[in-house]
């Protein structure tokens, strides 16, 4: 019997290779992935074999492939993973701004969900729920075996369904057990305030496939709306987990000279080495409408500050990075996230997809942020000391288990691009009397800080 067994395993194994070749194919565009490893791919079926024979319960084929596709994914690194038809198309959903769940970004860590960000205006934001928080249980479930996208996928839901989650805190001693409604959860990726005559705010909470269109549109409102010329702007990318690379693109076009470097990547296929620079065709997507273009002129030259925290990552750092590295902005805050690597989805063909860590991306002046993060021109801690405290608890991209490396750690940093783009220079702000504005606490010490900041650079600059 074990004999047929480990004949059925070599068929679907064949099947396996052929789905695996395939994608290697699409991915690496006729590279060839080398010999396959006959001794390990016997040991492979050996296992399944006795699995389908000798496993207390019958295990569906389907079932056994698929787990051994994530645990090949997951084992690589905690960013990339193999995505069902359910988790694709969540993923499809998400990126274009509205999907159902609870609003929260999550990793894992020692076989737990670990929270890196709530969003906010999310069922997640409002309960309370905060970084570094560890979901221990999903209503009587334990997380404990669980992969992270059965996990996410359980967190999901219709709208207006309960969850109960089970957290540990660190800090105190019981764990805290939250009931909340699940939400069709519609992320408003851009949203913007004029703080202040000649003072604009803009806050970029997500980077998904129209927030390079959205933050055009309110930079032309709160331009429209400052009875004065405009004086310093805020960017704040605070709690920000990042999302798609040509939306970060777009973001960093907004204010920078045309054909300025964003970014560029290094990886072992072609396609993951690329420079992205400031011009329509490396943000514009699916649209020949160049959105960018009617920004008022000011956008590029305006004093600017960019506000970073521990819950920055990925395209946020990326954003930051360029901003900083071009001398186009002070970046104010605390340490980011780290995330310095680049996710291609490539999709299988039968509905699922795997999300694969295909690249390392790199700042324009050449500094990998991978595992430390964009360390800001200016510290400024949180108002408390609470405040503080949690902030130092964040889990970062430096705390996961198999994370990738610094390149620039073992000294093996590429060289940087040479084509550095000057700084632009900075408008002359005026006074102005404050506005209350509904999306900005007057207790933010951080954003206050950088308003101080770009009213002191108005004094430097009338001098």
């Amino acid at each position: 019997m074990f004999t047929r067994f480990k004949q059925a395993g070599l068929i679907v194994m064949g099947a396996v290779l052929g789905v695996l070749v395939s994608l290697n194919f699409s991915a690496v565009a006729q590279k060839d992935p080398g010999p396959v490893p006959v001794e390990d791919i016997r040991a492979f079926t050996d296992v399944f074999g006795r699995i389908k024979a000798d496993y207390v319960e019958p295990v569906e084929d389907k079932k056994l492939i698929s787990e051994a596709i994530n645990g090949m994914l997951s084992g690589l690194d905690p960013h990339s993973a193999y995505l069902d038809v359910d988790a694709f198309k969540d993923l499809q959903t998400s990126t274009q701004g509205e999907f159902g769940g609870l609003g929260i970004e999550v990793g894992m860590e020692e076989g737990f969900v670990k929270v890196v960000s709530p969003i906010e205006d999310t069922p997640a934001f409002r309960a309370g729920i905060k970084a570094g928080d560890m979901i221990i249980k999903l209503d009587d479930l334990n997380v404990k075996g669980m992969t992270l996208n059965d996990a996410v996928k359980k967190m999901r839901g219709k709208p207006n369904t309960p969850i109960t989650l089970t957290i540990v805190r660190k800090g105190e001693a019981k764990p805290r057990i939250i009931t909340l409604n699940r939400a069709v959860i519609q992320i408003q990726s851009v949203k913007a305030k004029l703080l202040e005559p000649g003072y604009g705010y803009f806050r970029v909470t997500q980077f998904q496939e129209h927030t390079g269109e959205l933050l055009a549109k309110h930079i032309d409102e709160v331009f429209k709306k400052s009875n004065v010329p405009m004086k310093g702007i805020v960017l704040d990318l605070r709690n920000d987990p990042g999302g798609l690379l040509n939306a970060a693109v777009a973001v960093s076009a907004a204010f920078l000279p045309p054909n300025s470097l964003v970014t560029y990547t290094e990886g072992r296929t072609d396609d993951a080495k690329m420079r992205l620079m400031a011009v329509p065709e490396h943000y514009l997507r699916g649209s020949k409408d160049d959105f960018l273009k009617r920004l008022p002129n000011d956008v590029k030259k305006v004093s600017m500050v960019v506000l970073v925290n521990g819950g920055s990552a990925s395209a946020s750092e990326i954003v930051a990075g360029a901003l900083q590295d071009h001398k186009r902005a002070v970046v104010m805050g605390t340490q980011s996230f780290g995330k310095g690597s680049v996710q291609t989805i490539l999709p299988l063909g039968n509905g699922t997809a795997i999300k694969l860590t295909t690249a390392r991306y790199f700042t324009p002046s050449g500094r990998s942020i991978q595992a430390k993060g964009i360390t800001p021109d200016i510290v400024v801690e949180e108002a408390t000391i609470k405040e503080t405290e949690e902030q130092g608890l964040r889990m970062r991209e430096a705390d996961l288990g198999r994370r990738l490396s610094n390149p620039q750690d073992k000294g093996e940093a590429k060289d940087a691009p040479k084509d550095k783009p000057e700084a632009a220079p900075a408008a002359k702000p005026e006074d102005g009397k404050p506005e209350v504005a509904d999306i900005v606490s007057k207790s933010d010490y951080q954003l206050n800080e950088a308003v101080n900041l770009l009213k002191a650079l108005s004094i430097v600059n009338k001098r």
